[in-house]
């Protein structure tokens, strides 16, 4: 942008403050940082928040769908990992915490 501000003074012969056109492109510079946080950083992290909340709010009994797809019934929780049963035969798997997609079904919804 300098070059061109830069051979629009030299075509028309004046000479500009190169002080003045610095603030604009700062200022321009900083309005376009302040518009990527709040359209993009923000919303994510606020997603992040909600996902996170909604993971350390798992219990015993809800019915979850992890990210690969598999649909189950939490039967017991540890630190990081969460044991489901899914399947009329009622299989057993240890998943990550960090797997779990969403709650489709809450213990106290489901009574």
């Amino acid at each position: 942008m300098n070059l061109l501000l830069a051979a629009a003074s030299d075509a028309t012969g004046t000479s500009q403050n190169n002080g003045g056109s610095m603030w604009i492109s700062l200022i321009m510079l900083a309005g376009m940082l302040v518009i990527f946080y709040f359209f993009i950083i923000r919303p994510q992290k606020k997603q992040e928040k909600q996902i996170n909340d909604m993971r350390n709010g798992l219990q015993v009994g809800d019915e979850i769908t992890t990210i690969g797809g598999i649909i189950g019934k939490v039967i017991s929780i540890k630190e990081e990992t969460v044991m489901i049963e899914t399947g009329a035969d009622k299989t057993k798997l240890r998943i990550l915490r960090s797997a779990i997609k969403n709650i489709d079904v809450k213990a106290e919804d489901a009574q």
